[in-house]
């Protein structure tokens, strides 16, 4: 899910971060699993692996394959300006996603979880919101969705140990983004008929300016955090 840049603008004017759900003194940008990480290739709508639901983990946890799978998710996250990725966008069939986005209260979250599952709600208090939303998978486009303005995610991290995220305003907008990537659905499939054609047009005239920007942020990245071997 791509990044609001007015939303990591308000980052400098609240000093709180939000790290695995547990606050931090600091946290830099890039945070430094994208300094460590390798930039993945981005699976694109179409591609059959975003569209069925992914395989729990359960192995993987605290092997480090699985560590460097998150390092170089958050590295292709970063390069491709966005605020969510899920481990089916960079082709692996795994119930994983890795976030750096700002609440609307200007907080930012910083984190990855595993096996997510988000915390029914009650229909009578619950509160939609309609907004701009993209996809790093939907290159270039944007569409107005509606989403919950407050959700509750529960999942494990990379050692298996249960974790509690917490999002309101477009980090929740995140949360349910990246939660929907691992059933095999993208915000494609929220659209009406007109809007997704809307939204595929929409690509197709900026996805190659898009995929060069992100090329060039890679490039970067690397000039400024070289992976040491």
């Amino acid at each position: 899910m791509p990044e609001q840049h007015h939303h990591r603008a308000r980052a400098a004017d609240g000093p709180r971060v939000l790290v695995q759900g547990e606050p931090v003194d600091h946290c830099p940008v890039p945070p430094p699993e994208a300094t460590r990480g390798s930039v993945l290739r981005i699976t694109e709508a179409g591609e059959e692996v975003l569209h069925r639901p992914c395989r729990p983990a359960g192995a993987e946890f605290g092997s480090p394959e699985l560590a460097r799978l998150i390092d170089d998710m958050f590295a292709t996250m970063y390069t491709a300006e966005g605020a969510g990725l899920a481990a089916n966008q960079v082709g692996v069939d795994l119930q994983l996603f890795v976030y750096d986005c700002l609440d609307d209260a200007g907080v930012r979250h910083v984190g990855h979880i595993l096996n997510p599952v988000m915390e029914p709600e009650d229909v009578r208090g619950r509160r939609l919101v309609d907004d701009d939303e993209g996809c790093l998978s939907v290159p270039g486009a944007a569409m107005e969705v509606p989403r919950s303005a407050r959700t509750v995610v529960r999942g494990q991290d990379r050692d298996g140990r249960p974790i509690t995220v917490e999002g309101t305003g477009y980090f929740a907008r995140c949360l349910q983004h990246e939660t929907d990537h691992l059933h095999g659905r993208l915000y494609l499939d929220r659209l009406s008929g007109r809007d997704r054609r809307t939204a595929l047009r929409q690509t197709a005239e900026r996805r190659e300016r898009v995929l060069a920007q992100r090329a060039a942020r890679a490039e970067r990245l690397r000039a400024e955090h070289p992976v040491v071997p």
